[in-house]
């Protein structure tokens, strides 16, 4: 039996077949369809890496449920802002279709939603992997549920470069703070982007902002030097490290330390205290060489643990007080806008590296100067110039 799977009895029904909505062990009260699934027979090999296989030729057709129906402008916009977390999440995978039919009517969406976006607090969480970012943001996403807070978390997930999967297994390490009625968490993969950022990740947040979240946590998938990305979105940056790594030594290195505004030193409990403070001790003396990201305000490091709670209050106190100075001194203003602007040049960057491949003549001469390229009988300057001129022929 495979894990976390049930072992299915003969009295069960078959769930491949089964077209009703299925709701897991734990629900709230009332849950109503946002917390149900249908599960529908997946392919049979020939995905992910995984050799083909022969279909299983079925006793008899399965049953299929009714076909969605297609929501309007006007029924995702209503649903989004009265807090509908089923029209939530079908307008969110709207947003991250890459299929050219829904390109429109997400773009019309995001126009109609942003309008009631902007009021959130949205705070990037990221560091090395197995820095306990998941186990963190659950302890603090607790918290702040205590504090009447509602919270989306838009958890990023590596992208395989072999078969381009992701897990997407960030919601199953929260599983406390998955079962909040005021909590929204999202997967998403990271489909290569550098800094382990969804391309979609700006438009979602602003999708939940519009649903009526107050705090928005961005965690991202932890590439070291690299994570930076995620800086341009958010208004708070948290690095999150562990003590007795070697990672003291990268608090004097220009890179993501010198974006945060903050560093949690996690997992200081038990026998990690005395080195967690050591850590801290440490990088509150490399960040004092550091020009600080931003105006008026001057990042220090932290020690917390996810597994004990100790340290998660005054994290977000930090936070907190870091807005608090933001607004007053217009850094927050500013820097809302300046992401803005980044987000305009990115967007262009995406859509003009799609225009000049979907360009005919481009593919055409592609896989030739591309094999020219491989065998070193063409420069790749040279290569470059050559597909770009062809755009002048188009």
């Amino acid at each position: 039996m495979a894990w976390g799977c049930r072992e299915l009895r003969s009295s069960d029904t078959d769930p491949m077949t089964d077209p009703q909505p299925r709701k897991p062990e734990w629900t709230p009260d009332d849950p109503g369809e946002a917390f149900a699934a249908r599960v529908r027979p997946g392919v049979a090999g020939g995905h992910d890496g995984l050799a083909a296989e022969e279909p299983r030729a079925a006793a008899e057709p399965p049953a299929t449920g009714p076909a969605r129906r297609v929501l309007t402008h006007d029924e995702y916009v209503t649903g989004v802002l009265a807090g509908d977390r089923a029209v939530l999440a079908r307008a969110i995978t709207l947003i991250e279709s890459n299929a050219p039919a829904h390109f429109e009517q997400a773009q019309e969406l995001l126009r109609r939603l942003l309008p009631h976006s902007g009021r959130a607090i949205r705070v990037g969480i990221t560091g090395v992997p197995g820095a306990g970012k998941s186990t963190l943001i659950e302890a603090l996403g607790l918290h702040l549920i205590d504090q009447g807070h509602k919270i989306a978390v838009l958890a990023v997930d590596p992208t395989s470069s072999l078969s381009h999967g992701s897990i997407l297994g960030d919601k199953t390490r929260m599983e406390q703070l998955s079962r909040q009625p005021d909590v929204f968490i999202r997967p998403s993969p990271a489909s290569g982007m550098l800094g382990g950022v969804a391309r979609k990740t700006r438009e979602t947040m602003l999708v939940c902002e519009a649903a009526g979240f107050d705090i928005v946590l961005v965690e991202t998938v932890g590439a070291g030097q690299n994570e930076i990305t995620v800086r341009s979105m958010v208004d708070f940056f948290l690095l999150v490290l562990i003590p007795g790594a070697g990672d003291e030594l990268q608090g004097i290195k220009k890179g993501v330390v010198e974006l945060a505004d903050a560093i949690a030193i996690n997992k200081a409990d038990g026998e990690n205290r005395v080195r967690a403070e050591a850590a801290r001790a440490e990088y509150n003396r490399a960040l004092h060489y550091l020009t600080p990201p931003t105006e008026g305000w001057h990042a220090r490091a932290y020690t917390c643990s996810a597994l004990t709670g100790e340290g998660i209050a005054n994290l977000w106190n930090v936070v907190t007080r870091f807005r608090e100075r933001a607004a007053e001194t217009g850094a927050l203003e500013a820097r809302r806008r300046a992401q803005a602007r980044e987000w305009l040049h990115a967007l262009i960057d995406q859509q003009l590296h799609d225009f000049f491949y979907d360009r005919p003549a481009v593919r055409q001469a592609l896989p030739e100067i591309e094999a020219a390229v491989s065998e070193g009988t063409l420069p790749a300057t040279a290569a470059a110039r050559r597909l770009l001129a062809l755009l002048e022929s188009t």
